[in-house]
């Protein structure tokens, strides 16, 4: 059988969809695409059994097929090639011949049949209950962009290895903690009639940053997968099973020091004393009294140490508390959008929660963050 295809319009197609072949596998028929062709519809897929991603072209063919192509040598012809039709000549020996204007190309397929089975959503034949949202590209990548960089990347804790989708009668939360720093942000505009919840893994957040745009998604929620469907082209993501852990227990209700301070200022303060602490523990020091925040750090081995003093309103007592200098940077790349932000205290030894001053309109944003001990 045959069909004709643009290869600009096929090689956008192949860049959305080669992220989920897996580059190093013990299972060779991952490393291939399954192009499925019915009703006049191109179907690629590709998987690497954690993430899904498929995407369709409508094409000229009056016959059905599935066959599977080696993805990286497929798209390295096509990305080499100028703009151009290709026809894409499949026989019954195994072989496929590429030809254009210019040339003919041989590759091999295989047979459909060992491909692993996609989930295919809405039209699942799962008994599962499914759930589906729509939600705006730009605000899933802003929940993405501002709650992202918390997630754990220990093994020994895969439940913190993903993104908490948390729904609630307040809206949609976005949870991410690796247990030194917590982020948390609502978007009250998303809600489920029933309140669940569902773990998302790094993998399939990181994809989506990548083609996220400002057209809506639409998402499928079952209990073993979730789908995210942007036009032609769809995610398919294996969850995380295990249960994400109370993180709600760990945000202190009784920090009365609020410590405000201008964003930009105290970033440029936590890069410059990061060059000074100690390579093992990079803590940093906060000394803060009424309208001062003096920032220190030190590095015992190396014989240097920095300090710094920012004007800051602070509503406490005189307090003196450490955190991770690389963990109080990243919150604040995260917050760099903030004119000015609050840190809400207790003593050098609870949790600290920082939020913007300016709150959106129907969104919340708190990161935590844990401090260090000083005295060690």
């Amino acid at each position: 059988m045959e069909f004709k295809v643009n290869s600009k319009e096929l090689e956008k197609l192949l860049s959305k969809i080669i992220p989920a072949v897996p580059t190093r596998t013990p299972m060779p028929v991952l490393e291939n695409f399954l192009f499925e062709i019915k009703d006049g519809l191109l179907t690629i897929y590709a998987t690497d059994l954690e993430i899904s991603l498929k995407s369709s072209l409508k094409i000229v063919s009056e016959e059905n097929t599935k066959i599977l192509l080696p993805a990286k040598l497929l798209y390295d012809v096509i990305k080499s090639l100028s703009d151009t039709t290709i026809r894409f000549d499949i026989q019954s020996s195994g072989k496929v011949i590429l030809i254009t204007d210019q040339g003919k190309y041989n590759l091999s397929y295989l047979d459909e049949a060992e491909f692993p089975e996609i989930p295919d959503f809405p039209n699942t034949t799962s008994s599962e209950e499914l759930n589906e949202i729509t939600i705006n590209g730009s605000d899933l990548r802003f929940a993405f962009e501002k709650t992202a960089f918390a997630m754990s990347k220990e093994e020994m804790r895969p439940a913190m290895m993903g993104t908490l989708f948390q729904f609630t009668e307040e809206g949609l939360r976005f949870v991410t903690t690796d247990g030194h720093r917590l982020a948390n942000l609502l978007n009250k505009n998303i809600k489920l009639d029933v309140e669940s919840q569902y773990v998302l893994p790094e993998r399939a957040v990181s994809v989506l940053l990548k083609i996220l745009d400002e057209k809506d998604v639409k998402i499928y929620l079952s209990k073993s997968h979730m789908s995210f469907k942007l036009n032609e082209f769809e995610l398919i993501s294996r969850l995380i099973k295990q249960k994400y852990p109370d993180y709600s227990s760990v945000i202190p209700l009784e920090n009365e020091f609020d410590l405000e301070v201008e964003t930009k200022d105290l970033h440029s303060v936590i890069k410059r004393m990061m060059l000074f602490s100690t390579s093992n523990t990079r803590r940093v020091k906060f000394s803060i009294k009424e309208n001062n925040l003096e920032i220190s750090a030190e590095d015992l081995d190396l014989g240097a140490s920095g300090t710094e003093n920012l004007i800051c309103k602070y509503k406490g007592d005189a307090l003196e508390i450490g955190f991770n200098s690389a963990y109080v940077n990243d919150v604040l790349s995260h917050l760099a959008s903030e004119k000015k932000i609050v840190f809400k205290l207790h003593s050098a030894t609870k949790a600290v929660i920082i939020l913007p001053t300016e709150a959106k309109e129907n969104y919340e944003l708190m990161m935590l963050l844990m401090p260090v001990r000083l005295n060690n």
